[in-house]
């Protein structure tokens, strides 16, 4: 065909498995999009810590193209209005997007009617033929996971283009720059330059872990240790595809075996936003709208210090600072984290769910809701409200020591096991605050709020 077709980008910001590129590639000329669309995702619009990723990734796509011949056509406003525009521009008649399942992409998807052709890439198979016997999608994980099984491995992927044919014509693209994706007064992002967007970073990354895969069941779960794999930035901005990590990681080990599952994980929570589109917004057990969270004004005092990493509880703050100067933070303390703030501080989760969507780079619509509600206990697929995790224990069971000290600098100097709990082993030095409740306090006050519930 002599027709370009636009090429629709979102979090699939790569050329290597790019299904939807190689289908424009066959049909002739390409013309490579990426919208910033702030309107549609409405109170989900990208938060800070994404947007200065975004701006890098974007950075290296477009020299990617360059370097095939291409190039990466920038616009800003409604994404369907705006593809719609680019067809009348250019004379493209068909527009080629991986498949997205947040439900304000699905809506601007379907208004886009035929001329859109969807592609599967994301995942490692296509969401709706997991389901269960009735044509269901599953809402329990480990159900998800045995019919999932069935379909791996995943298709192999597919090979990068060597050259991306482009329009006679290209149209106009929007200036990066001109975004403001950067913080600059403050630029609080510093502590980000650890973080290094675009494929090759994601394949250096997925070269890493496929080398250490083996230990990766145990290391995982230590912050203070390299064991986790690094690669969620990369796959929520889909600088690799889940089949091409599938791949990679050749190892029939327990460490491989536990990672797949994990992979696998990203695919089962957008089932459920696919299933439940207000996942991040409403409890997926409606009994837990009678839970009494504290909305007070020491809950709000209470919500600043975490937020802050100033509990009194060093694996706490440790990752909440982490997640402040870097952008991320560590999976085991992530759950920790939560934790703390559901149970012990008994404040919604919603209020955590969106503190990590602004600070995390890697905050995904379903992992992010579907973690938060399986943390709270108000999920479809969840713990148990009454389970409570003891961070002070937590802290002390996965050897964290090392990691408080790199983020509490006041507590740089207490030795041994004292650092996962100052406060009671007599050390705590004025700079650092005491617990803001008790362990036992919070729990038993937990405890009580859950019996509403029942």
């Amino acid at each position: 065909m002599t027709e370009p077709s636009l090429l629709w980008l979102r979090q699939d910001l790569r050329l290597h498995d790019q299904p939807a590129l190689a289908a424009a590639i066959h049909d002739g000329p390409v013309i490579p999009v990426f919208i910033l669309d702030d309107a549609a995702p409405g109170a989900w619009r990208m938060g800070g810590a994404q947007r200065w990723y975004l701006h890098h990734a974007l950075e290296a796509l477009a020299g990617a193209f360059e370097d095939k011949g291409a190039k990466l056509i920038l616009r800003r406003g409604d994404a369907a209005e705006t593809l719609r525009a680019l067809m009348a521009e250019t004379g493209a008649t068909r527009i080629h997007a991986i498949r997205h399942y947040e439900p304000w992409w699905r809506k601007a998807e379907d208004a886009l009617g035929d001329a859109l052709i969807r592609h599967d890439g994301n995942h490692l198979t296509r969401i709706e033929d997991i389901v269960t016997g009735s044509g269901a999608p599953f809402k329990i994980y480990s159900s998800f996971w045995k019919a999932l099984s069935t379909h791996m491995p995943p298709d192999a992927p597919l090979p990068a283009p060597d050259h991306v044919p482009g329009p006679k014509h290209w149209p106009t693209s929007e200036r990066l720059t001109s975004w403001r994706l950067l913080p600059t007064r403050p630029d609080w992002a510093k502590g980000f330059a650890e973080w290094t967007a675009g494929e090759a970073a994601a394949d250096a990354a997925l070269r890493d872990l496929a080398g250490r895969i083996d230990a990766y069941d145990e290391a995982r779960n230590m912050p203070a240790e390299e064991g986790t794999s690094r690669l969620s930035p990369h796959l929520h901005f889909g600088e690799v595809s889940p089949r091409t990590v599938w791949h990679a990681i050749d190892s029939r080990s327990q460490g491989a075996a536990t990672f797949r599952k994990e992979l696998a994980w990203r695919d089962f929570t957008d089932g459920v936003v696919m299933a439940m589109p207000d996942y991040a917004d409403a409890n997926g057990r409606p009994k837990f709208d009678r839970l009494p969270w504290r909305d007070d004004a020491a809950a709000k005092a209470d919500l600043k210090a975490w937020q802050r990493g100033r509990t009194g509880y060093p694996i706490v703050d440790a990752g909440m600072r982490q997640l402040w100067a870097t952008g991320w933070m560590h999976n085991r303390v992530r759950m920790i984290t939560a934790s703390f703030l559901v149970k012990h501080l008994l404040i919604d989760w919603r209020e955590g769910e969106r503190w990590f969507w602004d600070c995390l780079i890697d905050a995904d619509y379903g992992n992010n809701s579907v973690n938060w509600q399986w943390v709270a206990g108000t999920g479809v697929d969840s713990n148990m409200f009454g389970r409570i995790m003891a961070p002070l224990v937590q802290s002390e069971k996965f050897d964290a020591g090392d990691y408080v000290r790199e983020w509490l600098p006041e507590l740089k100097a207490v030795r041994g096991d004292a650092i996962h709990d100052p406060d009671a082993a007599g050390c705590r030095p004025p700079a650092y605050p005491a617990k803001i409740i008790g362990h036992r306090e919070g729990r038993e006050r937990a405890l009580e709020a859950g019996r509403a519930v029942r």
